[in-house]
């Protein structure tokens, strides 16, 4: 099914039901909170998602999906540590709030990178993850991804 194995048709589906998540999370929310039901689903289809990732292999060894991955990774435990300690001192729900904030942008990067070099099948949108519209996009993005986080910065105050 649109030449993915089973691995990568599981780590489609929960990275979908991740990003549904974050997507709910935020937009009631406005932040992604572990404290809430959508926030824990957020996290452990993420954390499921990055780790199923690393075992794809689909272009070679390992590359920049996979380094994606870890940064994830760490970038949730930044989070985690942020709300379950006072390490970061008055920041810490800033810290936490970002942090699930950035991982999701993250999940953004291979999802729109793999929807538009797939789909529509035989005609995909673009013809390589290096396309400079796919650049261009993710520079977009950024760009609305730090608007939104200093609103929320503001907003954890």
């Amino acid at each position: 099914m649109f030449g993915l194995t089973t691995l990568g048709i599981f780590h489609t589906a929960i990275s979908l039901l991740a990003v549904i998540a974050g997507l709910h999370a935020l937009w009631r929310w406005q932040a992604i909170d572990t404290r809430k039901t959508g926030g824990k689903v957020y996290l452990v289809t993420t954390v499921i998602s990055c780790l199923t990732g690393l075992g794809i292999f689909a272009h070679g060894g390992f590359g920049k999906p996979h380094a994606l991955a870890l940064i994830t990774l760490v970038v949730l435990a930044v989070a985690v540590l942020a709300q379950s300690s006072s390490v970061f001192g008055r920041f810490s729900r800033r810290v936490e709030v970002l942090s699930y904030s950035l991982s999701f942008f993250f999940h953004l990067i291979p999802g729109i990178t793999e929807t538009s070099t797939r789909l529509p099948l035989g005609h995909p949108l673009l013809n390589s993850p290096e396309a400079p519209a796919l650049k261009a996009l993710f520079g977009l993005l950024f760009i609305v991804f730090l608007a939104c986080a200093i609103w929320q910065a503001r907003r954890t105050k």
